[in-house]
């Protein structure tokens, strides 16, 4: 009775599926940005490829920082729409967006006047390091801009309007794919610009994105900043915002610097690691599109019910979710060693380099049960409920008081195997599933966090 009523729960389905496919969509198409840069620049070369995957680390770390701002919006956000407090609402988007511009004229300036810096943190190759410096000095100024449009699209989520957003992000990234082609091979009497290319093509996708999401917040029933209160504190707010978004924050970056460090790990083990690494991360971000939906769909909907006050409909969500998120693993799982075959035909790379490939396909593919539990329970239904503080908890353990100093001491100290050292990378997210679910069951997340 209880299987059949899980499944025959229209509005539920039909609620998650409006949210989810859209986000899930959004979040596919970011990824093949990533995908054509990878398969053009491999293409042309190895080394480029390489390359502009540590140089994007950076980027990698902004967006952890955005995105403890962007999952406030989410978290209060949507408790604040599922009671209907527009006002509110306007607030938490006017102090998201004071936060994102200074965190993003902060990367900005990192990556313009310090790229040597940045890349001699991944790298001790001096080729890769002299591809990445050339990127990094183009693309810093598409970080100035990314931080706002992703407020104005994460209020668009919240606001009912998930599907505008994927057309936003659609557009600017087939955009993005298109010049992609144009710059890195000079099409139609373009130079060839490389590695140059890529930055100066995702530059001018994020210009026409900003521009996209601002006109659209101008629509009717859309949400646009009301600027005569931007500069507006509102203390009982700000209270709240920093008690969600602090540890979230907290969280993104011990496991942004923790992932990052894992492409570091990669980067000193040479350039056949490095380029394998770099295919396989884009393969992982491809396949993790589905549970990082369900992740953001489902959160908005559990903090929906949550604000307006009906918190058994809310937990009763959370429960339908969690089983959603084992299968949705154990589908990853098997997508994910579909996808192995094809893509040792398709990419070009040395001997060694598709040996190590292979490996991290398998590995990975394993792996995907653990991140995509986790993705969906920690950042989709704790968050919505404002209980932020275990994902922090977890990653401090299981990432970094396990999984990193084990891989490196494996790159640095104990010359293990590249394989070897991967796998330890890949630990903590299979690891800390019981954990997980130990904490749902406390129910700490059932939370009206609205005032």
């Amino acid at each position: 009775m209880k299987r059949r009523h899980f499944f025959q729960d229209r509005e539920f389905y039909g609620k998650l599926c409006r949210l989810t496919l859209p986000i899930a969509l959004q979040s596919l198409m970011l990824a093949s940005v990533a995908a054509a840069d990878a398969m053009m620049l491999g293409y042309i070369e190895q080394n480029s490829m390489a390359a502009v995957s540590l140089a994007t680390q950076i980027q990698f770390i902004q967006n952890m920082v955005l995105g403890a701002i962007v999952s406030g919006i989410a978290i209060l956000g949507a408790q604040y729409w599922g009671k209907g407090d527009k006002h509110t609402l306007n607030d938490i988007f006017c102090m998201s967006l004071r936060l994102s511009g200074i965190v993003s004229l902060l990367f900005f300036v990192a990556c313009v006047f310090f790229p040597r810096q940045l890349m001699l943190i991944f790298t001790n190759e001096e080729v890769l390091i002299h591809i990445g410096i050339r990127y990094l000095k183009i693309a810093g100024f598409s970080y100035l801009l990314t931080g706002i449009s992703q407020c104005y699209l994460a209020i668009m989520k919240v606001s009912e309007h998930a599907a505008q957003t994927a057309k936003i992000s659609v557009g600017a990234v087939l955009l993005n794919i298109v010049l992609n082609a144009v710059f890195i091979f000079g099409l139609f009497g373009v130079p060839a610009m490389g590695a140059e290319g890529a930055a100066l093509a995702t530059l001018i996708a994020r210009i026409i994105e900003l521009v996209w999401a601002i006109v659209s917040s101008y629509k009717q029933d859309y949400v646009h900043p009301d600027w005569s209160r931007f500069f507006v504190r509102n203390a009982l707010l700000e209270k709240d915002f920093f008690k969600c978004t602090v540890p979230i924050l907290g969280a993104s970056l011990a496991w942004g610097i923790g992932f990052t460090s894992y492409s570091a790990f990669m980067g000193h083990m040479g350039t056949d690691a490095t380029a394998a690494n770099s295919v396989a991360a884009v393969v992982r971000d491809l396949v993790c599109c589905l549970c990082n939906g369900l992740a953001s769909g489902g959160g908005i909907l559990v903090g929906n019910e949550l604000g307006a006050g009906d918190l058994q409909k809310g937990k009763r969500y959370g429960d339908r979710l969690v089983k959603i998120a084992f299968i949705t693993g154990f589908l990853s799982t098997a997508v994910m060693l579909a996808l192995t075959p094809p893509i040792m035909r398709f990419v070009k790379l040395t001997d060694g380099a598709r040996t190590y490939l292979l490996g991290m396909m398998l590995i990975m593919a394993f792996y995907m049960i653990g991140r995509a539990v986790n993705s969906i329970v920690i950042n989709g239904i704790f968050a919505a409920g404002g209980d932020t503080m275990f994902d922090m908890y977890s990653l401090v353990v299981m990432m970094w008081c396990l999984a990193v100093p084990l891989a490196a001491a494996g790159t640095f100290f104990l010359d293990w195997p590249v394989l070897v050292v991967y796998a330890c990378t890949c630990l903590d997210e299979v690891g800390k599933i019981p954990w997980v679910m130990y904490h749902y069951r406390k129910n700490k997340w059932v939370k009206d966090l609205t005032r």
